[in-house]
């Protein structure tokens, strides 16, 4: 998968998400599948328990099917997901 700022528009339910980092300690850690996303949160499925994360307290890494690791800013995903098709975002590197 080509890493390009379009990345934001990409359908998360389904992949493998991380949090790498949090000012929220308990949250740091908690990986598994994606099975939700509203406006705010992620729900993650960790260890057999869904858990909601607030996205714009979150740094995640994502792993999508081609084996890719990318790791986003909760901020730049904060919306509706489908809302985030509408987007732009300016390229940050």
């Amino acid at each position: 998968m080509k890493v390009t700022p379009d990345i934001i528009r990409h359908e998360f339910i389904g992949t493998e998400g991380k949090i790498a980092k949090s000012p929220h300690a308990d949250y740091v850690g908690i990986n598994g599948e994606v099975i939700d996303e509203t406006k705010n949160t992620f729900t993650i499925l960790h260890t057999g328990k869904a858990k909601s994360v607030v996205k714009n307290s979150a740094v995640f890494n994502f792993k999508f099917s081609d084996g890719t690791i990318v790791e986003i800013d909760g901020k730049l995903l904060v919306g509706r997901p489908e809302d985030r098709l509408k987007k732009t975002v300016k390229r940050l590197w």
